[in-house]
């Protein structure tokens, strides 16, 4: 499989977790989303992906996944083991939920995509791109930490689908200088998934394009 990724984006970052915890190989090919106008603009890429996002996942089939939530329910279905998703239909919910929160609500509103229609349309400078992030951040992690559980991840002793979601955030919210002290239970979470080399091989610091 390859993964067509950046090496900064969350989507992306996600699904390297994933894939790392179901014990899958998979070729990284750098995206860059920000020189010559952004590689995910350019036909080729456009051609494996017309919406013209990261990431995009390459199966050995040839066949091409968007969505990282899709990638991700993929995996999970292909490769039950080690899963990512609670056998329990009410718990399994709980976990889509936070993972929805996480990608639908918060991820999206740092993205490099709004972040430069502030500035080109509102004349947003860093410390306002900065502060709108906050901003999200802050909001969506107040409702994660009430639905998660508190243990040792955001719930049970096992990393699930919503963990995968939550440290991709967390690395943005530290990029972005959000102060997580109120967020003890996610503080938490993320601290044990630190300590999983699945984890640690998905952080954007690992990756070929780091900068």
């Amino acid at each position: 499989m390859i993964l067509h990724s950046y090496w900064r984006s969350g989507a992306a970052y996600r699904v390297r977790i994933g894939l790392n915890l179901k014990g899958l190989n998979y070729k990284i090919l750098p995206v860059h989303l920000i020189k010559n106008g952004g590689e995910h603009n350019s036909a080729a890429y456009r051609a494996i992906n017309p919406q013209g996002r990261v990431p995009t996942l390459t199966l050995d089939d040839g066949n091409n996944l968007v969505q990282s939530p899709a990638m991700l329910e993929w995996l999970e279905d292909v490769y039950p083991s080690p899963a990512l998703l609670p056998k329990h239909p009410l718990q399994r919910a709980r976990v889509r939920g936070v993972a929805a929160l996480i990608g639908c609500d918060i991820h999206p509103m740092g993205n490099v995509g709004p972040l430069k229609y502030l500035r080109s349309s509102f004349g947003a400078d860093d410390a306002a791109c900065n502060a709108w992030v906050g901003h999200w951040i802050s909001q969506g992690f107040t409702g994660v930490e009430g639905l998660i559980d508190g243990g040792d991840f955001c719930f049970g002793t096992s990393p699930t689908l919503a963990d995968v979601y939550l440290v991709p955030q967390v690395f943005a919210a530290n990029r972005f200088k959000v102060n997580l002290d109120a967020f003890p239970k996610i503080k938490r979470a993320a601290s044990y998934c630190a300590a999983i080399e699945a984890f640690v091989r998905a952080a954007p610091d690992q990756q070929p394009d780091a900068e």
